[in-house]
């Protein structure tokens, strides 16, 4: 028994090489040598890129989404599932050994027994059962490969979740101190205005004004008053948005505002990408790891659909005792044993293996479209933000010189309706430029500042610089 047990190890152990399926090779991309737009002497970006932007209730919040955020403790428990059907994988591969015991007492029919034989008996039991399939064709082998794969694209799903959270932090961050910005300027403007209508409303009754120039006073007055509530829903609405993004409680929710950091104008402007960065830093962005890992698992899933093709081994052996005492259950001669060796081959199954390896070649061609698909939506993405933070930085500059240029004009407009050379329209006009110029300058900067965040995101969260020659 002994020899046939070492001669099926060995077996199993020469074959141990061989597994049915395809092995997995990366597929061939068309990847661009260089990146448009690309500048020379830009720093590296290390992965915890938020805290470039120099604002530590930024890089608060950031920490604490990292922590409570819902969303990701559900990501990190997907990781926790899939290492778990990895280890039960593993598991199947090696032998399983089992111990059970039992005690049986039965009464025999007189009619069957022979006479002097007590119809009423005892049986105590124990043994030990080792059991073992011989993964002689590699489909447990592939089956471990699946799961080991799995576990990557999960890991990586997880990642590509942290790094698309503490984006959406950063760019809700900003909105909010864009929103204060424009809450700020609409507030100052109402002062503004209420003042310039209690001149107006002064000069009215005194006979010094028209009407109309009051009745204009007083209709910029109210459109200001109008604007200032708007955006202080909006900066409320955005606090809880915010709120629920780093994972606060309900209490904390109601009763914990969200800090201010850094205003607006003073962050950072948004980085380029530097000379030399090689395009495939993209391959291993987490959400296109996490393609290539669920491709790298229907791979294997292809050798487990083959193997049912092919008849498996399995080896069971069992050692233990049985008699009718408790006292002689561990005695010599109560000792039993048993080994069975069993071959199951499929023989005719009406295509039911057949439709399964076609099943899961199916599942190969649908996990190689979705790493493709990967590949091209982070180059997408990438292009986009470079993109984006080209127009916004043109945009931005442009804006500032409207604001500089209506602001010369408003005080002009005031100097000529001062002196009797234009109507208070002509002064109205310039105010409403400025008003909408100072809200068009918030804008700008806040779009600079997502096309960065959006940058660090489609990159993978950074990069290093890459030596030249």
């Amino acid at each position: 028994m002994f020899k046939r047990t070492l001669l099926a190890t060995l077996v199993a152990t020469t074959l141990a090489g061989c597994a049915i399926g395809p092995d997995y090779t990366r597929p061939v991309t068309d990847l661009p040598t260089a990146w448009p737009g690309a500048s020379a002497n830009v720093a590296a970006v290390g992965h915890q890129w938020w805290t470039g932007f120099g604002d530590p209730v930024l890089d608060s919040l950031v920490g604490e989404a990292l922590t409570y955020n819902r969303d990701l403790a559900a990501a990190a428990a997907r990781v926790d599932e899939a290492r778990a059907a990895a280890g039960l994988a593993r598991a199947n591969l090696l032998p399983a050994l089992n111990a059970n015991a039992g005690y049986q007492r039965a009464r025999q029919s007189a009619e069957v027994t022979a006479p002097g034989t007590p119809l009423v008996g005892d049986v105590r039991q124990a043994n030990a059962v080792l059991s073992w399939e011989l993964d002689l064709w590699g489909r447990l082998r592939r089956a471990n490969e699946a799961a080991r794969a799995e576990v990557t694209a999960s890991a990586a799903n997880r990642d590509a979740l942290q790094l698309s959270l503490a984006a959406q932090v950063a760019q809700t961050y900003f909105q909010l101190r864009a929103l204060d910005a424009q809450y700020d300027i609409a507030r100052r403007t109402l002062e503004s205005r209420e003042e310039a209508l209690r001149l107006r409303e002064k000069r009215y009754r005194g006979g010094m004004t028209s009407e109309l120039d009051y009745r204009q006073a007083e209709a910029e007055a109210a459109s200001a008053r109008s604007t200032v509530p708007s955006l202080r829903q909006s900066v409320e609405q955005t606090e809880h948005a915010l709120a629920v993004l780093v994972g606060r409680s309900p209490r904390a929710l109601v009763e914990g505002p969200v800090g201010r950091g850094k205003v607006l104008g003073a962050f950072v402007p948004p980085p380029v990408v530097p000379a030399g960065l090689p395009s495939d830093l993209l391959v291993r962005r987490a959400d296109v790891a996490a393609a290539e890992a669920q491709l790298v698992a229907a791979n294997a899933r292809i050798g487990v659909a083959r193997a049912a093709y092919l008849p498996t081994i399995s080896l069971t052996g069992a050692l233990g005792s049985e008699s009718t005492s408790l006292s002689g259950l561990f005695s010599g001669p109560a000792r039993t044993w048993s080994f069975v060796g069993n071959l199951a081959a499929p023989i005719f199954d009406f295509g039911r293996t057949a439709a399964g390896v076609e099943a899961a070649n199916a599942r190969q061609r649908q996990a190689l479209a979705g790493y493709e698909r990967a590949l091209q939506t982070a180059f997408a993405e990438t292009l986009d933000a470079l993109s984006q933070g080209r127009a916004a930085r043109e945009r931005q500059q442009a804006e500032a010189t409207r604001l500089a240029a209506l602001n010369e004009a408003l005080r002009l407009a005031r100097l000529r309706y001062d002196n009797g050379y234009a109507t208070y329209l002509d002064v109205l006009d310039a105010e409403r430029g400025v008003f909408q110029a100072e809200l068009s300058l918030v804008d700008t900067r806040l779009a600079a500042l997502n096309a960065s965040v959006s940058l660090y995101k489609a990159l993978g969260g950074g990069w290093q610089q890459v030596p030249q020659g």
